[in-house]
């Protein structure tokens, strides 16, 4: 898929039935791809497909903090994109029709990008803010919204462009102070499925994509794309196949780009057969994302670090506790609690990722059977709702929530060999990162009165496991049990990550027996 098509607003009759009277929203996490982009490889220049392109606005008009004596100025620049000429020595690199100065970097969110993830943040106030009233019209503070972004550039940009839309120029107060962006170290994400560093998962996701290419690089549907688009593959290659160079799923990400843009940048017709195109997204279905529907380690290793962590900021939303979110977001001084403005629960969360997060995530639940690849600006929306009557719970003053700068910085065994983030010692904590079988029962019976639903671009998604009778809002399913979606999430959130990471290098990689996702 490239860009998304998203649906009209919900009608009245249709948010009387998707947010029901007896149930309050309580907390929303969205999970947002970036917008549209450039291909992140150079591919195709033998058919005529200029490996930059000018569709990056930006590079005009960059701008730097940079620092004099006692103060802080602005750098304006623009950027050049210098490359290999003809002879070996450096040229600079130009668009199809000789641009010099908006040109694209390999993977660089595109204005078309910008204007999509604008208009995604715009979506998002229509309902929350206009529809529903449950975010304010207009912020003096960002305190209430928890903001995250993977390291990749397009991640961050888009996620810039979401909240502005949200919160545009007239609907921030001038007051208004810097927000905060959580990021991590790359050793660190778990935004995304991080198979870079993460080495037992990049065993599991080559023993998959393996799979894939025994299962399909000998079938009819191979051949029907060599003939198709064969010809245009690079000499040292000259076949289309699951791991062929480029890799099928690369095809795609060149062919999903060059359609998100204008026609300066397209390939010749065959890249655009509809058949063609539907057997290497269902292709590329497979060898991503089969591996979380399958096995347990996979989803605990590939996107279960994110999972624990948007399950654990739930249950301290109904619990009270700092761990929501507030904890990080932090006030004007970097001191953890309260916010600038005296907001001390998270309402709102925006974390700007990728398509692999998004599939990883439904899948890991048992909720993306028969999706296609998730087009540019893709979101789901965790909501979190609270039965009416249900009481307002704080917890004790005494927890502390997790964050280095409670305590001194101290650096596990572990991590002083593989490296990341310090760890941070603990005081007490809540309910948030125990596991539902842990719990005392006046700490489950938190969770009671408790709902989550998924909104995956605006389409209602229901998990297998949520369906039985006690585990969803009585005649919806789709309304999990807070303690149900944190059961089966449970499951696969690592107690360890990066020690995970590093054990069962030799074990097998498939599972013994059935390990179905969503239970």
């Amino acid at each position: 898929m490239t860009t998304l098509q998203p649906r009209k607003p919900y009608t009245q009759e249709e948010i009387k039935a998707l947010y029901p009277e007896g149930l309050q929203l309580q907390l929303v996490q969205i999970l947002l791809r970036h917008g549209e982009r450039s291909p992140v490889s150079a591919r195709f220049q033998n058919a005529g497909l200029g490996a930059f392109w000018p569709y990056c606005t930006i590079a005009r008009q960059l701008v730097s903090a940079t620092m004099e004596p006692g103060k802080w100025t602005p750098l304006t620049w623009r950027r050049r994109l210098e490359t290999f000429g003809t002879d070996d020595g450096p040229v600079i690199a130009s668009g199809p029709n000789g641009e010099v100065d908006a040109v694209c970097n390999l993977g660089e969110l595109t204005d078309k990008g910008r204007e999509t993830t604008y208009a995604l943040g715009e979506r998002i106030r229509h309902l929350y803010v206009d529809q529903l009233g449950f975010m304010p019209s207009t912020i003096q503070d960002a305190d209430m919204i928890y903001l995250r972004a993977t390291p990749i550039p397009r991640a961050l940009e888009s996620l810039q462009q979401t909240f502005w839309g949200l919160y545009p120029s007239h609907f921030r107060s001038q007051s208004l102070p810097p927000v905060t962006i959580i990021t991590r170290a790359p050793a660190d994400e778990t935004l995304f499925p991080n198979d870079s560093n993460c080495r037992r998962f990049a065993a599991l996701s080559r023993a998959f994509a393996q799979r894939t290419s025994d299962r399909w690089n000998n079938t009819s549907e191979m051949e029907y794309l060599n003939k198709l688009i064969g010809e245009w593959m690079p000499e040292h290659s000259k076949r289309v196949a699951v791991d062929s160079h480029p890799r099928l799923s690369g095809i795609m990400d060149t062919i999903n780009s060059t359609l998100a843009h204008g026609p300066e940048t397209r390939l010749p017709k065959e890249f655009y057969d509809p058949k063609g195109r539907a057997i290497i997204e269902k292709i590329g279905v497979e060898e991503w994302f089969s591996g979380y529907k399958e096995s347990e380690e996979y989803r605990t290793l590939g996107i279960g670090g994110l999972m624990g962590d948007v399950v654990a900021r739930m249950a301290a939303s109904a619990e009270g506790s700092s761990e929501d979110g507030s904890s990080e977001i932090g006030g004007a001084d970097g001191q953890t609690g309260v916010g600038r403005g005296g907001e001390k629960a998270i309402k709102l969360g925006l974390s700007g990722c990728h398509d692999t997060t998004l599939a990883a995530v439904l899948s890991s639940l048992g909720a993306f059977d028969g999706e296609p690849w998730p087009p540019y600006t893709s979101h789901i929306a965790l909501e979190l709702f609270k039965k009416t009557g249900t009481p307002v719970r704080q917890a004790p003053a005494n927890r502390t929530p997790i964050s280095p700068s409670t305590g001194s910085e101290t650096k596990s065994w572990f991590g002083k060999i593989f490296g990341g983030s310090p760890i941070a010692s603990q005081g007490p904590v809540g309910i948030a990162r125990k596991k539902v079988k842990e719990l005392q029962e006046s700490d489950r019976s938190k969770l009671d009165g408790y709902y989550v639903r998924l909104r995956y671009n605006d389409k209602v998604m229901t998990v297998p496991g949520c369906k039985p009778a006690g585990k969803h809002l009585e005649g919806d399913p789709s309304f999990c049990t807070l303690e149900q979606f944190k059961s089966i999430v449970d499951k696969y959130t690592p107690a360890h990550w990066k020690k995970e990471c590093h054990s069962n290098m030799e074990a097998l990689p498939f599972p013994q027996k059935p390990e179905p996702a969503g239970y």
